[in-house]
């Protein structure tokens, strides 16, 4: 469009052309009977929506006992004997990983995301995961309850 009207106006009878159309042509179109505008609508179709996104951590103290849990739920799946280092077991065996992860996850309550998955290489990697606990607030409440300068207040009746 823009080649179009730069070689109107190299041309001389620029002010009879109005964007590459007539004068005539450009002032007569508003004149026409303007037929309706039927606009084509396609059909999408929409698959329902099957699953919700999973809701935020819920709050996660590590039991004092997790080290005993963790060995006992790795020597009930590699074997009863284990050695010294069992922490250093790999979980490269992703049917192993599965059932330990899963196991781990009905008795603690405290599910590995699945963005943190790849991480898991080692039943150390596991061990360090469940040793921290997860509280269950949002930066703001944080902010909130925070020692905050004087100028600055957070509200949540607005």
């Amino acid at each position: 469009m823009a080649a179009l009207c730069v070689s109107v106006l190299a041309r001389r009878g620029w002010t009879r052309m109005v964007a590459g159309t007539a004068r005539r042509e450009f002032w007569s179109r508003s004149r026409k009977e303007e037929e309706p505008v039927v606009a084509e609508t396609e059909e999408v179709k929409k698959e329902p929506i099957l699953a919700c996104p999973p809701s935020r951590s819920r709050t996660y103290m590590p039991p004092e006992d997790l080290q005993s849990r963790l060995e006992f739920r790795v020597k009930e799946i590699c074997g009863s004997s284990l050695p010294s280092n069992w922490q250093d077991i790999s979980l490269e065996d992703c049917h192993m990983k599965f059932s330990l992860l899963a196991h781990l996850a009905d008795d603690l309550g405290h599910a590995v995301p699945n963005s943190r998955l790849h991480q898991m290489c080692t039943v150390r990697d596991v061990l360090e995961f469940y040793n921290v606990p997860v509280q269950d607030r949002s930066k703001f409440d944080e902010l909130s309850v925070s020692n905050l300068p004087p100028n600055l207040k957070i509200s949540w009746g607005y």
